[in-house]
């Protein structure tokens, strides 16, 4: 599969888009697809017709996380392109100026909780899962992740999920304010149409104001420090821990 078939547009009525991530089994994140969903985002952003954008997937979860299979062969300059990729393209979600629903129909998890985390309306089937695994794959975090979980998480629910590393189900997320409504198999989906239709009803110059008022100056502090080096930390990302930790998780 190409990488541009990674990502699935799909126009509906009422000004509504839907972005299907599609890169089976369990969307797992590189650079590449990183910067794929930036390129939609910049073309949704400058299309006067889009008024509203939903998340969602063709699989049985949202998205795993990064491609650890892949990241156990990132030399230096590699693991400096996936920073990039996490911080920059993160960060433009997180900042995007028209309203973003996710619809996570499955786990979320690391890399792939902040889809979740960076959009506006969270809903979750009740199978989903979310978590941040990063401490348990030997990974810290990027300036831009790092700086969108503390901005979303309460810091009881940041410290538990960062630093235990374990995955919570749709119910504590609910409990925890993380996603907004639990449905259950089709429902996430037309839950989802339904909202993006009622926030693309809101005039957009304002949702666009009133975000960046309320996510301004965590976007500005992450600028800040990928401007000054974040993206391309000097001994890369990686520690000797890092790939024995993923190779345990891969098995």
């Amino acid at each position: 599969m190409s990488i541009e078939n990674w990502l699935i547009r799909e126009d509906l009525e009422g000004g509504v888009t839907r972005l299907v991530l599609n890169r089976p089994p369990v969307n797992a994140l590189n650079s590449d697809f990183l910067d794929l969903l930036g390129a939609h985002l910049d073309r949704l952003q400058a299309d006067t017709a889009v008024k509203a954008v939903i998340l969602a997937s063709n699989s049985k979860v949202l998205s795993a996380g990064m491609d650890l299979k892949e990241a156990l062969g990132f030399d230096l300059k590699d693991q400096q392109a996936m920073v990039r990729s996490l911080n920059v393209n993160f960060t433009k979600l997180f900042g995007f100026p028209k309203p973003t629903i996710v619809a996570a129909s499955g786990a979320a998890i690391a890399g792939g909780f902040f889809l979740v985390l960076a959009s506006d309306y969270r809903i979750a089937s009740l199978k989903a899962r979310f978590g941040l695994a990063e401490v348990r794959v030997g990974a810290n975090f990027p300036v831009g992740p790092l700086a969108i979980a503390r901005a979303t998480l309460a810091p009881n629910d940041l410290r538990r999920l960062m630093l235990g590393g374990h995955p919570i189900g749709a119910e504590a997320a609910l409990a925890a304010g993380i996603v907004d409504i639990i449905e259950d198999g089709d429902a996430v989906m037309a839950r989802a149409v339904s909202v993006a239709q009622d926030y693309a009803a809101i005039p957009p110059g304002t949702y666009a104001e009133v975000k960046r008022q309320m996510r301004g100056p965590v976007i500005e502090t992450i600028e800040n420090a990928m401007a000054n080096g974040a993206n391309t930390p000097p001994d890369g990302w990686f520690t000797a821990e890092t790939k024995a930790a993923m190779s345990r998780i891969i098995g």
